[in-house]
């Protein structure tokens, strides 16, 4: 079991600032290989409760700007974290003197991708159900204040029915549901 702290807060106004921030620190480093930077997680849902970091998906068109990307944000203090286990996303760990966020690497087209970018515009879209993952969100962080494995696995069918509503096929459902119940 992971102990990190599970702690989910209301929405801050400021996390889409927060984001601006970042992205104006990372773009320079990318613009010429990425293709966009996107505020992506339960922080770029207008009103939904979320742990208090920002997700970030660099976008890049090709694997082969994947190794570039690496390195030059290797310069910013990012290191590199491997895929972990999702193909076409690489994780960074963010330097400890930033605001708290989690950044990935992602080749356009991909699942990870998709998955980031589908969630987050379902919700946005609809308020209600946006307003209903934020109270279970709220519910497992309290259930499991030091699991964040089970937090994550609490989670899981609550977004593979958003996914399934945005058209995801049962073979991209299936990788989605074995990724969350594994991290």
């Amino acid at each position: 079991m992971n102990r990190r702290a599970v702690k989910v807060v209301d929405y801050d106004p400021g996390w889409p600032e927060a984001f601006e921030e970042l992205r104006s620190r990372i773009w320079p480093t990318v613009k010429d290989i990425a293709q966009s930077i996107e505020h992506v997680g339960s922080t770029s849902v207008p009103g939904l409760a979320a742990k208090p970091i920002i997700d970030i998906d660099i976008v890049v068109s090709s694997e082969v700007h994947i190794p570039i990307v690496i390195k030059r944000l290797a310069t910013l203090g990012y290191d590199h974290r491997g895929n972990l286990g999702i193909e076409g996303r690489e994780a960074f760990k963010a330097p400890t003197s930033s605001i708290a966020h989690n950044l990935y690497a992602c080749v356009s087209g991909s699942l990870g991708l998709k998955n980031h970018l589908a969630v987050r515009n379902y919700l946005r879209q609809n308020p209600s159900v946006a307003k209903a993952y934020g109270e279970l969100k709220k519910q497992l962080a309290q259930q499991f204040p030091y699991d964040i494995d089970s937090y994550i696995a609490g989670k899981t069918d609550f977004l593979l029915e958003i996914l399934q509503s945005a058209n995801f096929s049962p073979a991209q459902l299936a990788s989605i549901e074995r990724i969350n119940r594994e991290s």
